[in-house]
């Protein structure tokens, strides 16, 4: 027996994924899509065509919606289903997802919440009772009404925000922020996250706006959504969005360049492939990855980049999870994707950055010349962002000592491409 959950895109049909007797996926575009040449492709690795999609093909995509790692696996036993099934977990997860799809099953059609369903604010003890649950029931799986879903390993949960306070959104809302908990292995993530993306956007780079919040004495990052946007009306649409690994092709699995995931090489040809002003969405991905260097943000994976499709055309996404993860020892401290053929800073050299202009396609001096702006740009903005996020609720220590470390890696960077030959 084949089952089937349709695949919709603002309210139209775009196609089929379906799951035969074996457990093999498919996916296969809707002929209405099909003959609508103003629909896109879902992704950039599944271009609009009429013969079907095999697992092989469509599985990276689809399976890239979901959570990963200790997520998926909680996920799944809180639903009864295996951890290995994507189908299933789509059929419980998939109501509102990444970007602009909702995944419903067949002769169900996506729907505005009812005038008699609200979205449920959380007071306080609200709020601890979903952090609380989040370990054991990651994106509140199984909830009444329910059906959400994030890619990722770490713990989070979409929300709506009602005059500020956050809430559980209605049966079909769209959400608009993502709740984050601190990650309970490491000291102060969420004030090591707020401050690396608000020196992000300090130094002109295009970041998910973030706020850290507390309860009770816990911490919390309230980060906004990038793939929706609020009318003037109220009403929430949702973008369309993938991470460079669903753009690629490639298994959530394997992310890492190490396990044969994105490398920049891919990365930056992928933006000059897709992109709609490709010229300057490579210079953005240059500025992200010199910036993720100082911070000592070894996690930026080919998940941790993504592509939107909004009005304007396909446009590198605002950046996201940006964590110095060099600020715990029992993380690995070698880059996700090498610069050259170097992982760590300490391994950076002249040479390594010609390799990497190289891979990227751009000419040297104009790696020397962003390495070494945005570098000072750090070094000029770290103690102001240091001091805004300084208040009585959050670990000042931990913020100045992330400061500190990010000016003495944003020193030593700025001396990698010292001698680089043009």
């Amino acid at each position: 027996m084949t089952r089937t959950l349709d695949i919709w895109w603002d309210g139209h049909l775009v196609g089929q994924l379906t799951q035969n007797q074996h457990g093999e996926l498919g996916f296969a575009y809707a002929p209405e899509w099909l003959s609508d040449e103003e629909a896109q492709p879902l992704s950039a690795s599944l271009p609009k065509r009429a013969e079907p999609f095999t697992r092989r093909e469509c599985r990276p995509f689809f399976g890239g919606l979901l959570p990963e790692e200790g997520q998926r696996d909680a996920a799944a036993q809180a639903l009864g289903v295996s951890r290995a099934n994507d189908f299933a977990l789509l059929d419980r997860l998939g109501g509102d997802v990444a970007g602009a799809l909702q995944l419903l099953p067949p002769g169900k059609a996506p729907t505005t919440p009812a005038l008699d369903q609200q979205p449920t604010p959380l007071d306080d003890a609200g709020l601890i009772r979903v952090l609380d649950a989040l370990p054991v029931r990651p994106l509140l799986a199984g909830e009444e009404g329910l059906r959400l879903s994030l890619a990722g390993a770490q713990s989070k949960v979409p929300v709506v925000l009602v005059d500020g306070a956050v809430a559980l959104p209605a049966p079909g809302q769209p959400t608009t922020h993502i709740l984050k908990p601190p990650i309970s292995r490491f000291t102060a993530t969420t004030e090591n996250e707020a401050f690396v993306m608000r020196l992000a956007a300090a130094i002109g780079l295009d970041v998910a706006p973030v706020e850290a919040r507390t309860v009770q004495d816990r911490t919390l990052l309230l980060v906004q959504r990038y793939d929706r946007a609020i009318g003037d009306d109220g009403f929430v649409r949702r973008i369309h969005q993938e991470d460079f690994c669903q753009a690629l092709g490639v298994p959530p699995e394997t992310k890492y360049a190490s396990e044969g995931g994105p490398t920049f090489k891919d990365c930056f040809a992928l933006l000059r492939r897709v992109a709609a002003r490709p010229a300057v969405d490579v210079l953005k991905l240059l500025d992200a990855v010199i910036f993720n260097v100082i911070a000592g943000n070894a996690d930026a994976h080919g998940k941790n980049f993504s592509i939107l499709y909004d009005a304007e055309g396909p446009r590198l996404a605002p950046l996201y999870d940006l964590l110095a993860t060099v600020a715990y020892p029992d993380l690995s401290p070698k880059f996700a994707m090498k610069i050259g053929k170097r992982a760590t800073l300490a391994e950076l050299d002249a040479k390594s950055w010609a390799a990497f202009a190289a891979d990227a396609g751009l000419g040297l001096p104009l790696i020397r010349r962003r390495v070494a702006e945005i570098s000072n740009r750090v070094l000029e903005k770290a103690a102001a962002v240091a001091e805004e996020l300084s208040r009585p609720e959050l670990d000042r220590m931990a913020i100045e000592k992330f400061a500190e470390t990010i000016r003495d890696r944003a020193e030593r960077c700025a001396l990698t491409v010292a001698g680089a030959v043009r």
